[in-house]
């Protein structure tokens, strides 16, 4: 599957990237990140020459709500959840990290604190794997039971957008909500719908900030400029995993503590061996069928972004 990622739409770029595709016909589009924001996509329509099509998967989330009132009963019975589910695993992850910095702040350089810091590490990395399994368990188990494609609202939808994905020349999907976005992705099924393009490579799917990272089989969220001071780095859950080990970082300049190289090692080393990718503003990155294009600027294990070959 052709996958263009693209930098913080902040200065656009998405415009050029468009007219250098030479795409023929219309262009699916998705902001149900934005939320009640959705339909105001006037400006984003004008950047893609008014050939787009909004997709409205929040708007059609609200209708299920509205619709199938089965369906939303459980759906608020699964997040409060998976809602307690993310705050024992931040609980337990707090010690974790709070162990392997407190060992990189005594560390004299040695093997035996080298050691220590990896094993460190290494439970941080299967504390993360562990709620990863579990939060997608809870989902997969929810939508078992709920079989969302037996429900009649639901499956109407789901074959709209179907429709829609099935004449579009691309699909964009914008930033927002990213939590929001991984569900409605799920609930209307958009992986089985795009499933058809990893076999068609002049079909992209563009996206940026939130929505290349609802792209991802591994979200994490992070930010360590809060008010509160830094905070830990995140499992949140899956998206569609049309990419794969990688980890997609937006904004990672203005987000992260870059020059803070123990810290970006610790967060590189936990996500590893997967990329840590960050996405600034104009960086346009082209993953064709899984395979990373060269010079791609990756967070390594040393804490520095530095450029990695092809693989």
């Amino acid at each position: 599957m052709r996958v263009i990622l693209l930098g913080p739409q902040r200065r656009p770029t998405v415009d050029a990237v468009i007219r250098s595709l030479g795409l023929d016909g219309a262009i699916a589009t998705l902001t149900a990140g934005w939320r009640e924001r959705e339909a105001d996509d006037g400006e984003l329509s004008g950047l893609l020459g008014g050939r787009d099509t909004n997709l409205g998967l929040y708007r059609r989330w609200l209708d299920t709500q509205e619709r199938d009132p089965g369906y939303a009963a459980a759906e608020r019975r699964v997040q409060g959840e998976l809602a307690e589910l993310q705050d024992i695993y931040l609980l337990r992850l707090d010690h974790a990290l709070r162990a392997v910095y407190a060992l990189q702040r005594r560390s004299g350089g040695d093997q035996l604190h080298a050691e220590a810091i990896g094993a460190a590490v290494a439970s941080v990395r299967e504390l993360d794997a562990a709620h990863l399994r579990r939060v997608n368990g809870v989902r997969g188990e929810f939508f078992a039971e709920l079989r969302p494609h037996d429900r009649p609202v639901i499956a109407g939808h789901r074959a709209e957008v179907a429709g829609i994905l099935r004449e579009a020349a691309a699909l964009v999907i914008a930033g927002g909500h990213v939590g929001v976005l991984a569900d409605v992705l799920h609930l209307f099924n958009v992986a089985a719908a795009v499933s058809a393009w990893a076999l068609d490579r002049t079909v992209p799917l563009i996206a940026w900030s939130a929505g290349a990272m609802a792209l991802t089989d591994r979200i994490v969220l992070f930010g360590d400029r809060s008010p509160q001071g830094p905070g830990h780095a995140e499992v949140y859950g899956s998206g569609l995993s049309v990419l794969r080990d990688v980890v997609l970082l937006p904004h990672a300049r203005a987000r992260m503590l870059l020059d803070d190289t123990p810290r970006m090692a610790v967060f590189a080393q936990r996500f590893g061996p997967g990329r840590c990718v960050p996405l600034e503003g104009g960086t346009r990155i082209e993953v064709d069928d899984g395979g990373w294009p060269p010079g791609t600027r990756v967070l390594a294990g040393d804490g520095r972004v530095t450029a990695r070959e092809a693989a």
